[in-house]
Formats: C-alpha cells, sequence, structure tokens
C-alpha cells in the first residue's frame, strides 16, 4: 500500500511540475509582451519554482481532497499547483529578510539580481537593486499564485468553499513571518514563542491549511466536511510542527551538499530556533555566553560553526526536539488512520508525513 501511495504521490508531483511549466510559459508570454528588460524575471522565476522543491503543498492539498473520497480532476490539480507559487512567495521574501546568500544551491534571488545590476554596470546601489526585485518578484509569485487559483478551472462554489481557506492560510503567513522577524530583536529566546512561530510561519500554511484548501474543493458544504476538517488538523498541526522542527535542526546540522545551504547557515543568521530556545533554557551561564556571542555572526568560520554544534548537542537540546519530532509524528499518524478519512487516503497521509520527517534537506 505504501508503495502504491508513493507511486500516486509521484505521479501528482510530475502533474504539478507540468502545470507549473505551463502557467509559467503562459506568463512569459505576457510579460514578453510588456517590455524586453522583463525577461531575467520570467528566467528567475522560472529557475526557482521548476529546478527544485518537493511540492509538498500541493500534494498534501491533494491528500486533503482525496481524504473526502472524491477523485481530483486536472482543474482540481491546477488549483493544488498554486500552492507552489504561494511558497515561492514565502521563500523569496524568508530569504531577504534573513540576509541569506543561498537557496538550494543557487543565489537566493535578492543575490542573483545584485549580480545582474553588477554584471551590467548599471547606475546605483546593486545591493539595494537586488532588495527591490526580490520584493517584486516575490510579491508577483503571490499574485500569481491567486491567478492559477481562479483560473484553474474549478466550479464556482468549489472555488467559493476555497477561497476562505486560501485566504486564512496567507494571513497566518503573514503573521508568522512578522512574528519570525521580531523574535530576532527579543532579549532571549522562549520555547514558547519559537514553537508559536514554528506553527504559523511554516507548520499551518505547508501542511493543515493544504489539506482544508484541498477538503474544501471536494465538499463545498462546511457543515458536511467539519469532522474531517478536525481531523485534518489533529493530522497537520502536530505534522506541521514537526517539519519546521526538522526544518531547524537541518539548519545548523544539515549537510550543504544536501540542504543547497552553508553548513550552520542558521547560526550566522542567529535564528530563533525552538532548538536554539531549549539549548538557552538547558545551557549554564558560561555556554549561553558562547552562544550568545557566536549566534548572527556572518562570518563564523566552519571550525567555530562545528563549536557551537557541540555546545548545542551537549546541553542535550538535539534529543529533546528529536524525541518532540517523534512525538509530533506519531499524533500525526494516529489521526491519519481516523474512520473520517477515505480509506484510499490513508496511505498517502502517511507516506507523507514520514517522508516529510524523515528527509535531509
Amino acid at each position: 500500500m505504501v508503495n502504491d501511495a508513493r507511486g500516486t504521490l509521484l505521479e501528482i508531483r510530475e502533474q504539478v511540475q507540468s502545470e507549473l511549466t505551463s502557467y509559467l510559459a503562459l506568463q512569459r508570454e505576457y510579460l514578453s509582451s510588456i517590455g524586453s528588460e522583463l525577461a531575467p524575471v520570467c528566467d528567475a522565476l522560472e529557475s526557482f519554482l521548476l529546478e527544485g522543491g518537493k511540492r509538498l503543498r500541493p500534494l498534501f492539498a491533494y491528500a486533503g481532497f482525496s481524504a473526502t473520497g472524491v477523485v481530483a480532476t486536472a482543474a482540481d490539480i491546477r488549483a493544488f499547483t498554486s500552492l507552489e507559487l504561494l511558497q515561492a512567495c514565502a521563500l523569496i521574501h524568508d530569504d531577504l529578510m534573513d540576509r541569506s546568500d543561498t537557496r538550494r544551491g543557487k543565489p537566493a534571488i535578492h543575490r542573483h539580481f545584485e549580480n545582474l545590476h553588477q554584471q551590467d554596470a548599471m547606475n546605483g546601489l546593486s545591493d539595494q537593486f537586488g532588495e527591490a526585485a526580490a520584493v517584486l518578484l516575490g510579491d508577483l509569485a503571490l499574485v500569481w499564485s491567486d491567478h492559477l487559483l481562479h483560473t484553474s478551472g474549478v466550479a464556482n462554489d468549489a472555488l467559493l468553499s476555497a477561497l476562505s481557506v486560501h485566504d486564512e492560510m496567507r494571513i497566518e503567513l503573514m503573521a508568522g513571518q512578522y512574528l519570525d522577524v521580531r523574535e530576532s530583536g527579543e532579549k532571549s529566546p522562549s520555547v514558547d514563542r519559537s514553537l508559536r512561530i514554528a506553527r504559523y510561519k511554516s507548520g499551518k500554511y505547508t501542511i493543515e491549511r493544504p489539506l482544508h484548501l484541498g477538503a474544501a474543493l471536494a465538499v463545498t458544504d462546511p457543515a458536511k466536511r467539519k469532522d474531517l476538517t478536525n481531523i485534518l488538523s489533529a493530522y497537520g498541526l502536530p505534522l506541521g510542527e514537526a517539519f519546521q522542527l526538522r526544518d531547524d535542526m537541518l539548519g545548523i546540522f544539515g549537510d550543504p551538499s544536501v540542504t543547497g545551504k552553508p553548513a550552520g547557515d542558521d547560526i550566522r543568521e542567529g535564528k530563533r530556533t525552538v532548538l536554539m530556545a531549549m539549548t538557552f533554557e538547558r545551557a549554564d551561564q558560561e555556554t549561553r555566553a558562547k552562544l550568545s556571542a557566536a549566534l548572527g555572526r556572518a562570518d563564523l568560520t566552519a571550525n567555530q560553526i562545528e563549536e557551537v554544534r557541540d555546545l548545542i548537542t551537549a546541553t542535550g537540546a538535539v534529543k529533546v526536539v528529536e524525541d518532540l519530532i517523534d512525538g509530533l509524528l506519531s499524533n500525526a499518524l494516529t489521526a491519519a488512520n481516523s474512520a473520517e478519512i477515505a480509506p484510499s487516503a490513508r496511505e498517502l497521509l502517511i507516506e507523507l508525513a514520514t517522508s516529510a520527517i524523515r528527509r535531509s534537506h
């Protein structure tokens, strides 16, 4: 059954890739009619969207749709695909806010356009141009996500049903992003605050809301899908938090050749993750002082990053976070086996959960 689920998800992933490719080709044609200067915008977004990405959000939307027992159409797949464009907006802006240099082993969008400015010997400041371009390209991806959903071809009642979830998801994402930005200004880390950020910045828009969006497209009457929606939340919320916790672990301990990010990038960026908050909670005064001195320093060497990793591990925080991930995953898997979920979708949810949490990038 798991192999069947894996094959189904692979097939849907390929369909999402195809829909993205077609949509971006249409947008290139439209933008090219405005001016040739927009070609680099098309090039950058096509590369960003098509050359990488796990397509998790469309896959979770498909699983939420399938949980109702309804069979998805090509129009539904296009609607699910719109979530990849929302994800692009979030990543482009996130990299800008974090001052990240790379994404998936290539220059982040703001760095890419900064480089273009320098290569073309344009007037003005190259870093300012790169930042402005990243804001605009992220906004464009957000507009495109709406446009693809609206023009997906789903029935009007299905579209209206999905829009309330879609709007709430985007509001939660922006709220979580702001909380994440604000956290860097707090005087000390907090496990509770970091967990809340993990839920709203990543967990809900990665898993819970895509599940709800899929279910809303399949069953337009909220009363008829209420019990299923609750079960999908019981599955999606813990899984979403576990997903972000895994992301936090990879941001510090991940292999750069796999993650596409420099080793220990989250340390150099000074990210206030749950792992870091738990580390501070368990560390003695001397260790806290060393960590505080290192966090947010962009010039840390590989050896200094390794020293910080050792300090984190020595506090026992890594084991605590891994145990928390395991517990959250267990809760999600229990919910996936609920009777409210169509039997054909249970293995999809289980396969998605394990692949999302056991990933290495």
